[in-house]
């Protein structure tokens, strides 16, 4: 009997200390608890979020940038994601990023059913999307290059609607200002006819569990303004109309080792004459004639000039499609933050500068 007292502190001593698996049960009922709690309270918060309109949001988004050539990269040419970029990005004057994202690489999702994307990769891109919010940046998720889609469109439609359903379901309860964008320049296969039907069923996924959140549809064709005479707009007031611009593509792609001929390319100016502003005005009038029929907000998604263009020419032209978006109501984002197109060098960590100013700051030149 002079032993049980000892033996009960000894029990005692044991379960505190973490050892007891009547201990590890009282534990995780805790942590499960509190985090049910947590999850009860971020549901909360998404059904007291009080949805902007589609018009409304396009002028939330504002003048924007694309983190490009970096997740939508494949490894060979991909540029690091750095988080500290996204506070450089606020910093300068930026309200949104656009990420364009390469869903299908075989690193980051199953290419046969039931097309899972990897754990590891979602929590890389949440990670993205929280920093972007922590800096109070909008942020537009969009599915990029998906070339299998592009080259064998209806064997890849099941992966590309199964992939739109897991990344609904995986921001469903974000708030407004995290926003979708269907795919980023639909071509080849994914004809203009397809991809109205590919679209539309997009949307009704995203819709299952996204009921109110912005969606942002392109053009096929390459995503540019011509590809509006095909598209069919989806009877949706949440829906912003994206398009992008290079034109004149013999400008703006001078020396890009992608497009064949460019090296003869090299050289051509943008002057800021008043013929080149309206022939970019008369690109852009089925634009304002669509948004205006269809009462939808339009967004450019992509406009920017490959760095072998001389900087005097890259300013002008960015300057006047700057302020020239910004008169027509149309949001817009930058090609791109820091590669071949960008506004920033990481190895120097240099802004350039003109650039910057010409998309921020600078007003529109007077002849």
């Amino acid at each position: 009997m002079k032993q049980l007292p000892f033996i009960i502190m000894f029990l005692f001593v044991f379960m505190i200390s973490g050892n007891c698996p009547a201990n590890e049960s009282v534990q995780h009922k805790i942590t499960s608890e509190s985090d049910a709690k947590d999850k009860d309270n971020h549901q909360e918060s998404k059904e007291n979020i009080e949805w902007a309109s589609a018009h409304d949001m396009n002028v939330r988004l504002g003048k924007g940038i694309n983190i490009g050539n970096t997740f939508e990269a494949m490894k060979s040419w991909q540029s690091p994601y750095v988080a500290a970029d996204l506070k450089s990005i606020a910093d300068l004057g930026f309200t949104h990023v656009r990420l364009p994202i390469r869903w299908e690489r075989d690193d980051r999702s199953m290419s046969t059913a039931p097309y899972t994307i990897y754990p590891e990769f979602f929590n890389i891109i949440q990670s993205v999307v929280d920093e972007a919010l922590k800096n109070k940046l909008h942020i537009i998720i969009n599915m990029h290059h998906h070339d299998a889609l592009m080259a064998n469109s209806s064997e890849e439609k099941a992966r590309f609607l199964s992939q739109w359903e897991q990344i609904g379901s995986f921001f469903k309860n974000y708030p407004d200002s995290v926003l979708f964008e269907i795919l980023n320049e639909p071509h080849g296969q994914l004809t203009p006819s397809l991809w109205n039907d590919y679209s539309k069923e997009a949307l009704q996924v995203i819709r299952n569990n996204n009921p109110k959140r912005c969606v942002l549809i392109g053009t096929a064709e390459w995503g540019g303004v011509n590809g509006l005479r095909y598209l069919e707009i989806p009877n949706d007031p949440q829906i912003i109309l994206t398009i992008h611009y290079y034109n004149p593509f013999h400008f703006t792609h001078q020396g890009a080792s992608w497009s064949e001929g460019s090296e003869s390319w090299v050289g051509n100016k943008w002057e800021d004459t008043e013929s080149e502003r309206r022939a970019v005005i008369e690109d852009f009038e089925i634009a304002i004639k669509v948004a205006k029929e269809k009462n939808i907000p339009v967004h450019v998604g992509e406009f920017g000039s490959y760095s072998r263009a001389d900087l005097d020419s890259r300013v002008k032209w960015t300057k006047f499609l700057s302020r020239w978006f910004e008169q027509q109501q149309f949001s817009w984002s930058y090609w791109e933050w820091n590669s071949g197109f960008g506004i920033y060098d990481p190895q120097t960590g240099q802004y350039l500068q003109r650039l910057v100013n010409a998309l921020i700051n600078d007003p529109m030149s007077d002849f």
